[in-house]
């Protein structure tokens, strides 16, 4: 049976993924894949989640408190300042959701700049065999562009540091989003 886009980001993250360890959501939304890696990092774990709109925050944060999660930093900035906020030497693994946050201002999207260095500066830190998972929305305005340089970015990693994988629906219409699974060897 395949996987939808989101069960298959969460499944590969699940397998990588081990209890106790520090995780990214780069771009935390609505609080989903926040509350998802909450629980796989367990109470020995710890979730970094970054935002730059206050309404993804406080809306990750009240998701947050109604499941009694208390293993979440939350940021209100931009990915690409993981190494302000993360000191840890070692991430267990990431997920970004490219875009723009869902039923709110649809110019506000992430940007081909912030997230390609926001992907360098976590694969720094990735642990051995760790993935960083990427579903890329891209069928709104700006969405191509980071599409593109996000694709070309990581189609260019060193095959011999990275395996880089592809996901997605071919015969769907409306640029239906799809997965960049980046593992470090």
């Amino acid at each position: 049976m395949l996987k939808g886009i989101l069960h298959f980001a969460h499944y590969l993250l699940e397998e990588s993924i081990d209890e106790g360890e520090i995780v990214i959501d780069a771009t935390c939304g609505n609080g989903n894949d926040t509350i998802f890696l909450s629980r796989v990092v367990g109470t020995s774990g710890h979730v970094y989640a970054f935002d730059i709109q206050q309404q993804a925050i406080q809306t990750t944060k009240q998701e947050l408190e109604k499941f009694h999660r208390n293993n979440v930093t939350l940021i209100h900035g931009s990915h690409a300042l993981i190494e302000d906020y993360v000191q840890h030497d070692v991430i267990g693994g990431a997920i970004f959701n490219l875009g723009y946050l869902p039923r709110s201002d649809k110019s506000i999207i992430t940007k081909p700049d912030s997230t390609i260095e926001a992907i360098q500066r976590i694969l720094t830190k990735l642990k051995k065999d760790g993935l960083i998972v990427i579903v890329v929305y891209y069928g709104h305005d700006g969405g191509t562009n980071e599409k593109e340089a996000v694709l070309k970015h990581v189609a260019n990693l060193d095959q011999n540091l990275y395996n880089v994988l592809q996901y997605g629906f071919v015969n769907q219409k409306n640029n239906p989003p799809f997965i960049l699974a980046i593992q470090k060897r």
